[in-house]
């Protein structure tokens, strides 16, 4: 249920590259819309994003992902615009390129840092999976345009499916338009549909699918 560990590479840096790029062109006015992401604004999910990456460069790891952590995040970049926060998130990548490339096969298939539960390789997955979600938050605040590609869809679903089995939930097999069947639990009962669809309602950001559960829910 995870991507190889190459394909997470490319994928984090380069999805994280195409955000600086989204975020740098919003207006104050979008920047400071309000987000689906309660109590935030369109810019503080970005501040989020590139707060994660920043703190991943500084090796700052405990705890990533927690709500006092992303809170954190927010805060120490309040009052940043979309100009600098893209500038900071590029400069993180300098540094988390060269801490990826540190990294042997061995070290991608153990224990991810921080804390999480899995692998380094699903890690980094869900790192490329949040910057994805979060450009739909953007998206949805802003009117921005945000066409999530492939490979994109396919790190999002895979991560999904990683945490749905987390959860207990299946067995179901993913087949979802345009990528590959993901199974849950070793595979079951099939879930189709559009994938940007099964993303919104499996993190609770749109419609519920039926038998899925949200997978933030408590």
């Amino acid at each position: 249920m995870t991507l190889s560990s190459s394909e997470v590479k490319a994928g984090v840096l380069r999805s994280h590259e195409e955000f600086a790029d989204f975020i740098e062109g919003l207006t104050d006015e979008q920047w400071n819309a309000p987000s689906r992401c309660e109590g935030w604004t369109a810019g503080d999910v970005a501040r989020h994003v590139v707060g994660g990456m920043a703190d991943i460069a500084a090796g700052r790891l405990e705890g990533l992902g927690t709500p006092e952590v992303t809170a954190r995040e927010v805060e120490e970049r309040q009052g940043h615009s979309p100009s600098q926060v893209a500038q900071e998130l590029r400069d993180a990548l300098k540094a988390n390129t060269q801490l990826l490339d540190m990294f042997d096969e061995a070290a991608w298939n153990g224990p991810a840092a921080g804390g999480y539960d899995g692998t380094l390789t699903q890690g980094v997955e869900a790192i490329w999976y949040d910057a994805i979600v979060h450009s739909d938050d953007i998206a949805a605040a802003t009117g921005a345009s945000f066409n999530p590609g492939t490979e994109d869809l396919r790190a999002c679903v895979h991560h999904v499916a990683f945490e749905l089995e987390k959860l207990g939930w299946g067995p179901a097999t993913l087949a979802l338009d345009g990528i590959e069947e993901v199974n849950v639990g070793g595979g079951g009962d099939r879930v189709t549909g559009d994938p940007i669809g099964f993303l919104r309602g499996a993190t609770g950001r749109g419609d519920a699918i039926p038998g899925v559960p949200d997978i933030y829910a408590e």
